[in-house]
């Protein structure tokens, strides 16, 4: 996605200049509106562009229970609204599971939505990880991604879980041969990081590993973008060292999350006496209280109130991060 049909710029060449210039993005995973409308507002504010993501159960979320419907209601707001902020805003769906969601992968496929798509087949065999990348980077249309991932990342992601125990990371002459062997345009590498709730302090993370991989997929020849999943628990010290060992793309999902619920969390608790009655008088919700002297206040209870300070502190959050990376001051929309 772009935000005006006469922009010439892809996510390919987004890449490109980010690791020439050493620095990165956080493709952000959208879990609700008002947090796509946080990271639009915090990457305009930035002067930076956007990389937004949605799993299938996201996508379903945003279409009523219909990942094919939430992918393109998704789309159709991302499009417009990067359009208003004046920015490049591209779309990745995020870890599509082989082989249990090919049906999905087809729905992103026939799609004119995703400019990329990430296929995860990290938990089956090697050989078989290879056979599903490779068919789908046969079957993408060229101006289409295709992100894969090699190792084991601990954690939760969506309904997934691995065990710390089942984590491995990712060789570099591996990779090289999967690479080579199945086309993928990104690879999203086991370096010690974790998906969900992390700390960095717990996590065993490996820069040196990250350029490791880098140096041999360039000296086979592969201009292969290198991504770091679970990013939301990393401190900015390792976001900037795994800049340099050539990390473009990092993920980050959690974080938004927890922001989203903790801006919600502190209003409601801060204005409770607004929105709840008290003690003594009936919660009589069915009426709306019409039998009390006592009734709500509209100017807590709206949800545009809650949704404007979620809205706010994730845009804050985005332009922070932004700077961390380096994209702030890197937008390439014509006009900017």
């Amino acid at each position: 996605m772009s935000p005006s049909s006469d922009s010439t710029v892809d996510l390919r060449e987004l890449y490109e200049r980010a690791r020439a210039g050493r620095y990165g993005f956080f493709a952000s995973n959208v879990t609700h509106f008002d947090v796509l409308v946080g990271l639009l507002d915090g990457s305009a504010t930035a002067d930076a562009d956007l990389v937004v993501q949605a799993s299938r159960e996201e996508a379903a979320f945003f279409g009523g229970g219909d990942p094919a419907v939430g992918l393109e209601v998704l789309g159709a707001a991302l499009d417009s609204l990067a359009e208003q902020y004046g920015i490049e805003a591209f779309c990745n769906v995020d870890h599509v599971h082989l082989p249990e969601e090919a049906e999905f992968l087809e729905t992103c496929l026939d799609s004119d939505v995703p400019d990329s798509v990430m296929v995860d087949a990290s938990d089956r065999p090697f050989e078989e990880n290879v056979e599903y990348t490779a068919g789908t980077v046969e079957r993408a249309d060229d101006d289409l991604l295709v992100e894969a991932e090699l190792g084991r990342i601990a954690g939760v992601e969506g309904s997934t879980e691995t065990a710390a125990d089942e984590a491995f990371y990712t060789d570099p002459e591996t990779a090289v041969e999967f690479v080579e062997r199945t086309g993928c345009d990104l690879l999203a590498v086991s370096i010690g990081t974790q998906h969900g709730v992390a700390s960095d302090r717990d996590l065993d993370v490996r820069p040196d590993l990250a350029v490791a991989i880098d140096e041999a997929l360039v000296e086979a020849g592969e201009e292969t973008f290198l991504v770091v999943h679970g990013a939301s628990g990393l401190a900015d010290e390792r976001i900037e060292a795994l800049l340099d060992a050539g990390v473009c793309k990092f993920n980050k999902n959690t974080r938004y999350q927890y922001e989203f619920a903790r801006t919600a969390a502190d209003f409601y608790h801060d204005h409770a006496d607004a929105i709840r009655p008290p003690e003594g008088v009936a919660d009589d919700r069915s009426n709306f209280f019409a039998e009390s002297d006592w009734s709500p206040e509209k100017t807590f209870f709206h949800p545009h109130v809650v949704s404007n300070a979620a809205r706010d502190r994730v845009a804050t959050v985005m332009s922070d991060l932004c700077e961390v990376t380096g994209t702030a001051g890197e937008t390439m929309a014509a006009g900017r």
